[in-house]
């Protein structure tokens, strides 16, 4: 297992690398010179030249992505362009936010999917087990800002339950205050990742019910819920917790539209301004540390999926 962990810890090191590179390229790819951010218009050929030098755009590529990279080496994600400030500590505070929005929307979706998905594959032929699958299935249909607005008006404008938008500017000076701030736009990406996870539990635990290790439980005078519980969860499990890593990635990416419908100072903010002031380095930090975490939320899944089962663990033995 120590072994499978130190490859996998390499083929992750080794994606991040490729992912650093296809930034960088990408970022280039787009017209317009980075050190446009600091010019305006009708700005002369010296002052271009000294802006260009100023961020390093002036040189060769592949120097500017060694020095770029170097920096992240250095765990340092570099200044901003246009306010000159680093850029990291920026990133940690916005992380502050979009984290916490993150895990809340994680672990709501997490909870409604396994007792809708479970109740509607153990109840499938009664009326609420076809009417939680119906309503999955139209929860994957809409789109989370449409359902960011609809929590706003119903349940911050009408009930005056929550706030519409913004993050108290004390931070997590209080908590219930930063909580409840977080409430609606978490409730708003639980329902959409809900609804597909919901399908996916449903999916493994239909497998489960059909299988001959149920059965054979169930023959030897384990009850149905008790044959469930010993013998089906883990098997049902296993892909689940890879849909899971899946899931919480697209969570985390997906709260960067959430937050801009909330007007939520997290990471997504922080890339639609870098966007529109065509901060580059601003941009790369940004990109740079959501891949990480992609990644290293597909790691622990995959690690998690080899805990859980045991003929993965077999595998990855045969073939060390």
């Amino acid at each position: 297992m120590l072994g499978y962990v130190l490859r996998r810890g390499a083929l992750l090191l080794g994606s991040f690398a490729i992912a650093m590179v296809l930034i960088f390229v990408l970022l280039r790819l787009l017209p317009g010179d980075p050190a446009n951010a600091l010019l305006s218009v009708g700005a002369t050929d010296e002052q271009i030249a000294a802006a260009q030098a100023q961020v390093g755009s002036d040189q060769p590529l592949i120097m500017q992505f060694g020095a770029w990279a170097a920096q992240i080496l250095r765990f340092d994600l570099g200044e901003s362009v246009i306010t000159g400030a680093a850029i990291g500590p920026d990133v940690a505070a916005r992380l502050q936010v979009t984290l916490p929005l993150t895990l809340m929307a994680f672990v709501i979706a997490v909870v409604v999917a396994l007792v809708a998905g479970v109740t509607s594959a153990v109840r499938a032929d009664k009326w609420y087990g076809v009417a939680l699958s119906g309503v999955a299935q139209l929860g994957i249909a809409v789109p989370v800002f449409w359902i960011g607005m609809i929590l706003v008006w119903v349940f911050g404008l009408l009930l005056g339950w929550f706030p519409t938008g913004g993050f108290p500017t004390d931070d997590w000076a209080y908590p219930s205050d930063a909580i409840s701030s977080l409430a609606l736009p978490a409730i708003a990406i639980a329902i959409v990742m809900g609804a597909s996870l919901t399908r996916y539990v449903r999916s493994a635990t239909l497998d489960v019910l059909g299988s001959d290790y149920l059965r054979t439980a169930r023959a030897h005078g384990s009850g149905f819920g008790e044959a469930l519980w010993r013998h089906g969860l883990r098997n049902g499990a296993v892909p689940v917790i890879s849909v899971l890593g899946i899931e919480l990635a697209s969570t985390l990416l997906g709260a960067v539209v959430v937050e801009s419908v909330f007007a939520l100072p997290g990471l997504g903010s922080y890339l639609v301004d870098g966007i529109a002031k065509h901060d580059f380095a601003a941009i790369q930090g940004v990109l740079v540390v959501t891949t990480l975490m992609v990644l290293l939320v597909g790691f622990a899944a995959d690690i998690a999926q080899r805990i859980v089962d045991p003929r993965l663990r077999a595998q990855t033995k045969a073939s060390a």
